[in-house]
């Protein structure tokens, strides 16, 4: 039996503002990030619960169903997220059952139930729910509802501010001051955390919570920032890495002359300076090419050579490897062969080889005097009579 009321209606927060002492007014910022995202998981559930609800069906397209089932849809969750407190008690003293803490996965889960409860029975029974057709057919019909502004998305923020209101109950996601007169609500609401702020970056139409700036500006796509590789362009964020690995001047490329023995890594804006600086060495890997056999004191020698007898410049505007070489070999036609130097031998070195010449001598003139008794023992048995070569 209902209480009396004498003609009054009484509201929930009558009975609160009876305690505080007069009227309060209520702070109504949310999370304007949070309020998005679960805004944007309407019109995939509604899509899904309208084609659920009329497949296999004669008489109804999901078109026809969804003005009646976006209505089902609002009451239901408004209606879980009411309950949603009691829900959790009793959920709580069931076994391992874990209810979730946050609000988006709250909402998610009330979606899905309602999903679930209009699916037809051929729906249930077919194999209708794995099919990749149906997966097309959600996206299609999210698709046309988003083109003829079906379900706009202003409204849907509303449900959504509603629906977080009642679950956030740690206040997470929107705040919760109560003020005694306007000029206190106001006063706050220009500092209050949950206020919702827009991106400056040129580009970006992001909205946030006054909390989620810093969080924002670290990772927004259209920020304009230094170059990384610290060159002297400003650089949109989405467009950092491919600016460092195509166009940016201090992106890191190889020696030109790697292909002879530069094993160097520079910045490419510094590459004609690297040139100039390491030129003799540029040089010496050139000569080792063209003179294997030479030694490296001859070689390096070579390199002053070809410094002294060049015009100044020529050499420093060989700009790789393959320029550089029609130089070298240029300027070493002038020049002449190169000088291979020889080492002195050591006295005990000549006597060596000295000893070494007579043993040699030695051993050939051993052996001619053994092939030339063989040769006389040879022809003195051919002279011999047959009896006097058996005696």
């Amino acid at each position: 039996m209902d209480p009396p009321t004498d003609g009054i209606e009484l509201k929930p927060e009558t009975l609160e503002e009876e305690k505080e002492g007069g009227p309060l007014f209520h702070c109504d910022f949310c999370d304007a990030g949070v309020v998005d995202k679960i805004a944007q998981s309407f019109l995939p559930g509604l899509a899904s619960a309208c084609i659920d609800n009329t497949t296999g069906g004669l008489f109804k397209t999901p078109a026809t169903v969804a003005v009646e089932i976006r209505k089902e849809m609002v009451d239901y969750l408004v209606q879980r997220s009411e309950n949603f407190v009691a829900e959790s008690v009793v959920l709580e003293g069931v076994g391992d059952v874990e209810v979730s803490a946050d609000s988006y996965d709250i909402i998610s889960d009330f979606v899905d139930d309602f999903v679930h409860s209009k699916r037809n029975f051929f729906s249930r029974v077919s194999g209708w729910l794995v099919s990749e057709k149906r997966e097309d057919w959600i996206d299609d019909l999210v698709q046309e509802m988003e083109i003829n502004g079906f379900w706009l998305l202003n409204r849907r923020s509303t449900v959504a501010q509603t629906l977080l209101k009642n679950l956030d109950f740690r206040n997470a996601y929107h705040c919760n001051m109560n003020f005694k007169s306007p000029g206190d609500l106001e006063k706050h609401k220009l500092n209050c955390g949950f206020r919702t702020l827009s991106c400056g970056n040129e580009g970006c139409d992001s909205s946030f919570s006054a909390v989620q700036m810093e969080h924002h500006d670290s990772t927004c796509p259209f920020k304009m920032l230094p170059c990384e590789q610290k060159c002297p362009d400003i650089i949109m964020r989405r467009e950092m890495d491919r600016h460092c690995i195509t166009t940016c001047p201090m992106k890191l490329v190889k020696c030109p002359f790697h292909s002879v023995g530069c094993q160097s890594t520079v910045p490419q804006r510094t590459i004609e300076q690297h040139r100039s600086d390491n030129l003799p060495g540029h040089l010496l890997y050139i000569l080792q090419v063209s003179h294997k056999e030479a030694s490296p004191e001859a070689l390096k020698q070579r390199v002053q050579e070809l410094e002294k007898i060049a015009s100044p410049g020529r050499l420093a505007s060989a700009r790789d490897a393959r320029s550089l070489t029609y130089v070298v070999k240029d300027l070493e036609a002038k020049l002449g062969p190169i000088k291979v130097q020889t080492e002195k031998k050591s006295d005990e070195d000549v006597k060596d080889l000295i000893d070494l010449r007579e043993e040699k001598t030695d051993v050939g003139a051993k052996q001619v005097r053994f092939d030339a008794g063989k040769e006389a023992i040879a022809i003195s048995e051919s002279t011999l009579t047959p009896n006097e070569s058996f005696n």
